[in-house]
């Protein structure tokens, strides 16, 4: 109670957030993190989510923070200012699959296969709020027939999401692919009170370069994002994790939607 209270009570960012989650989620945060920004995120996505402690040790243990500061989407300028915060916090720079336990080689349409054998855990991995609608969904534009890997609602933003699984390395074509289909499914599929379709992109690997400039000026809402069959640590990122000035601009904006709605609560 001690250490709590001499990190926490001068903490602008952290001294309000107190009675939000219960006592041992507190001092699993206090434990584990030890960045004020950090503890911040986690508490607030906590409080958010209503996660239990096991859930927030598979948070933590999976690295979200830096998965969620690290991730690259070109939402600010394809989606709605009111949509981007929410957005944002969804998608991932990488995700962890080792429910699969795949073995090397295996095709897309194994592990399509594989994660829809463990439909649970896939959500899970993904976020919260997320539901299933299906896999190999078709759309047809001019007579041709098209299919997305797989087909995901999120509630909280109250869009369409669409998977497009490679098991190789991110290629610019990819985002105009992804592109082609979220326009598609915004004109065939999207109900009138639905917001925009996004699309994530999830590769073996990605060349963040590269990924950057294949977003520039595609008009839909894409995220790319890695994935590993294994817990292991985020490869080689040190140099693009941001400055202790962006990071604290980056987890502010993250979660500035969050204090406008409890306040508009209240």
């Amino acid at each position: 109670m001690r250490q709590l209270f001499v990190e926490y009570h001068e903490s602008e960012l952290l001294q309000p957030l107190v009675g939000e989650i219960s006592w041992a989620k507190h001092l699993l945060i206090l434990a584990k993190c030890k960045d004020e920004h950090q503890r911040f995120f986690y508490i607030k996505m906590t409080a958010r989510h209503h996660w239990s402690k096991t859930a927030l040790t598979n948070a933590i243990a999976g690295r979200l923070w830096e998965n969620t500061l690290l991730n690259q989407h070109n939402f600010e300028e394809t989606l709605p200012s009111i949509q981007v915060e929410d957005a944002t916090s969804v998608i991932r720079d990488e995700y962890t699959f080792g429910f699969l336990h795949l073995s090397e080689p295996y095709t897309e349409a194994q592990l399509e296969q594989a994660l829809l054998s463990n439909i649970r855990d896939f959500l899970a991995s993904m976020g919260g709020d997320f539901t299933f609608v299906g896999n190999q969904v078709g759309v047809t534009v001019d007579g041709k027939h098209f299919e997305i890997d797989l087909l995901l609602y999120h509630r909280t933003l109250q869009c369409l999401v669409a998977i497009d699984l490679k098991i190789d390395e991110f290629q610019p074509e990819f985002a105009g692919k992804m592109n082609f289909y979220l326009s598609a499914l915004n004109h065939n599929y999207r109900k009138p009170h639905e917001q925009p379709s996004i699309g994530i992109i999830i590769c073996k690997s990605k060349s963040r370069t590269v990924v950057e400039f294949a977003l520039q000026d595609v008009n839909k809402a894409i995220g790319v994002a890695t994935y590993t069959l294994t817990e292991s640590l985020p490869k080689e990122l040190s140099q693009f994790f941001p400055s202790s000035q962006e990071l604290a601009e980056r987890v502010e904006a993250l979660t500035k939607n969050l204090n406008d709605k409890r306040v508009n609560k209240s």
